[in-house]
């Protein structure tokens, strides 16, 4: 994390009741889908992959607020939410970045190592306040694969809130899938999610 040479007193949104804004896109998965469909991966936690690297691609969206100042973490983590095969256990888990192991596949392994120690109980996975997520070097990951959406709202803790929320939705049968992120307009603006989405668009073909 460094310090960041920012005018948070004059950012036109600073004083906004909500700073936090939403944009879906649908991209394209059919080459990672019949991969891990051949080959016995996840494709969840693949595809969870590919969105962290798109998060960790755009410098603003590594940007936050702390003790008054800006800030930019060199590297975002991913929360997300983990269910049993009943669906009737809840978690979280906190997954280190891809980039900290030899390739992609080892990373995949590790992630759902993770999550079956979490899901039996050898872990008690991520537990933080939400008032506090903020302050960490994290981005919230979310996959509803039940259903295809077009779009969805996010929860607001507080104004300021600047974490972002990515939320991925089932596949159609056309191999696209919504992608939603929720941000900040203190640091994130249109041009920041276009990459966002182009960079994501890019870890999915060229898996």
């Amino acid at each position: 994390m460094k310090k960041i040479d920012f005018d948070l007193k004059n950012n036109p949104f600073i004083d906004f009741q909500s700073s936090r804004y939403m944009m879906s896109a649908r991209i394209n998965v059919e080459k990672l889908w019949k991969f891990c469909k051949k080959n016995d991966y996840s494709f969840f936690i693949m595809s969870l992959g590919c969105l962290m690297n798109g998060v960790n691609s755009v410098p603003n969206l590594k940007k936050r607020i702390i003790n008054d100042e800006a800030v930019e973490y060199d590297y975002l983590e991913g929360v997300s939410p983990i269910m049993n095969d009943e669906l009737n256990l809840y978690r979280e888990m906190r997954v280190k970045t891809p980039q900290e192991f030899e390739d992609i596949f080892e990373w995949h392994d590790y992630v759902r190592e993770l999550s079956g120690e979490i899901l039996d109980g050898e872990n008690k996975g991520f537990e933080l306040e939400m008032e506090k997520r903020d302050f960490t070097n994290i981005a919230n990951f979310s996959c509803i694969p039940w259903f295809d959406f077009d779009s969805i709202t996010s929860c607001t803790l507080n104004g300021r809130q600047i974490q972002p929320l990515i939320t991925w939705g089932k596949v159609s049968d056309d191999y696209e899938m919504s992608v939603s992120i929720t941000v900040s307009h203190i640091f994130v603006h249109g041009r920041d999610l276009s990459y966002f989405f182009e960079n994501i668009q890019k870890e999915f073909n060229n898996f």
